[in-house]
């Protein structure tokens, strides 16, 4: 038996259960080498933004202690990265699970081009989506533009997806005589954001990830479906950042909610979650086959839509000054803590888009860098959906109203007052729409609109007959 390691590159796969290329490595029983590479060369504009880093760098930590300390990581363009650690250890072969990002599609291909001339050994794995966005096409072979027949016709048509695969008993890992580079060398925390504000760090790694979901099963899935909407609850699972950076697979969240939801007699609640990892599969898919969905209107109408050019609005919504509580403790809890409540989400992009006027592309910029979970494929997706360019995209006249939104979604104010601090004293009465509250009622709750709250940016029901006005334009594109 050859004695050559193979190389176990690892991506968007931070863990060892359900890790088919490490399974697949570890079969064969020569040693190998776990490398992760950070390529920002290759990933030019989607290189990580600054939270996904800050959760990378523990993502790694905690994975580098289950590897026994054996994980090596570098920088620069894999492909040189690869060559280099081919030649100085004679591994003769390089294993990994497929990304589906445009750009890591084009870089895998060469790679693997590249090393299969040169004699290496390449095998790649699907250990990050529940079934192949080849594999779910449309009776006349082309891809679903509508998530419902993508998931109920597409998706639950085929087979169901594989269970999960147990860690490795055992790893023989190549001896490198401690050459690696540390996790550290990568500096991927980043400078303190300009808020004065850490980014509180959550529980991360494989292990975390497990317990989150279990959490989730326990306290969260009964009534996932409509308490999923109120930001303030428990009803939300929040792995998104444990499956994109691969702590946990869709295949072992999938299996382990089918088992307790059926066990619990919780069909309909874990229908809904299911169809939450499907819309995760559907934006898989609309990124592998249409590749310019980053950027590009999905709907090309909207090319001729007059967007609006106002950075003081961006800053604004960026800092959670908007005015309007629901959006601005949306956009606080984001800078804060790296992420936000999936209906929020919804709000804060509606707002931008239809009440300010400003390009989706704005609103998909901030949270690349602001979001642990920033994912090319959900991040685009969604910000298409919302703006109404989109694949199944939410029709443009769908402009949420957010004193609204916040009076149905935080009925007793408790996001509100967690994020927007300065408003907790204001009576629930005008806590969504403070400048309706009495001089007397603002004073009492130690409140001046403009000085420490701000007055609305803009007034919603003048900028919803304008957005749809600018909407009429894209109707008739020249």
């Amino acid at each position: 038996m050859s004695h050559s390691p193979l190389i176990v590159w690892l991506r968007q796969d931070l863990r060892l259960s359900d890790n088919p290329a490490l399974s697949e490595a570890v079969k064969t029983g020569v040693p190998i080498i776990p490398v992760y590479i950070l390529d920002d060369v290759h990933a030019g504009e989607w290189k990580m933004g600054g939270a996904s880093r800050v959760w990378l760098h523990h993502s790694l930590s905690s994975l580098n202690t289950s590897l026994n300390g054996k994980l090596q990581v570098a920088t620069g363009p894999a492909d040189r990265v690869l060559t280099d650690l081919i030649a100085l250890t004679g591994a003769k072969g390089v294993y990994w699970n497929r990304c589906y990002e445009p750009w890591r599609v084009t870089r895998d291909t060469q790679i693997k081009k590249m090393l299969e001339t040169a004699g290496t050994e390449t095998k790649s794995f699907n250990g990050s989506l529940l079934w192949e966005p080849w594999d779910v096409l449309k009776d006349d072979g082309t891809p679903y533009r509508v998530f419902t027949p993508f998931f109920r016709k597409g998706c639950l048509s085929k087979a169901e997806p594989r269970t999960p695969i147990p860690a490795p008993v055992s790893i023989s890992f190549y001896s490198d005589k401690d050459t690696r580079a540390t996790i550290d060398s990568l500096n991927l925390r980043p400078r303190k954001p300009a808020w004065d504000q850490d980014m509180t760090p959550w529980d991360i790694g494989e292990t975390a990830a497990q317990k989150r979901l279990h959490a989730f099963l326990e306290t969260g899935l009964k009534n996932y479906k409509e308490g999923r909407n109120i930001p303030a609850g428990h009803n939300v699972s929040r792995l998104s950042p444990h499956i994109h950076f691969g702590e946990i697979s869709p295949h072992q969240s999938w299996h382990a909610a089918k088992q307790f939801g059926i066990a619990h007699g919780l069909e309909k609640d874990l229908d809904h979650f299911l169809s939450e990892l499907g819309w995760r599969e559907f934006s898989h898919s609309l990124l592998y086959n249409f590749p310019t969905l980053p950027r590009k209107n999905f709907q090309p109408r909207f090319d001729s839509f007059p967007w609006q050019d106002n950075a003081e609005y961006l800053t604004h919504w960026q800092q959670g000054q908007t005015g309007y509580p629901i959006v601005d403790a949306g956009m606080r809890e984001l800078y804060q803590t790296g992420y936000m409540h999936n209906r929020v989400r919804m709000i804060v992009g509606s707002f931008l888009v239809k009440n300010l006027l400003l390009h989706w592309h704005h609103g998909e910029d901030w949270f690349w860098d602001t979001l642990y979970d920033a994912d090319l494929a959900n991040n685009s997706a969604s910000w298409q959906w919302i703006a109404g360019s989109g694949a199944d995209a939410a029709p443009y006249f769908r402009i949420f109203n957010p004193v609204t939104q916040g009076e149905k979604f935080d009925p007793e104010g408790t996001y509100v007052r967690q994020y927007v601090p300065e408003l907790a004293s204001l009576p629930m009465k005008y806590l969504h729409q403070p400048w309706e509250a009495p001089p007397l009622v603002l004073s009492a709750a130690g409140i001046t609109l403009g000085k420490n709250y701000p007055h609305p940016l803009v007034d919603h029901s003048k900028a919803r007959d304008i957005a749809l006005k600018a909407f009429e334009q894209t109707k008739n594109p020249t």
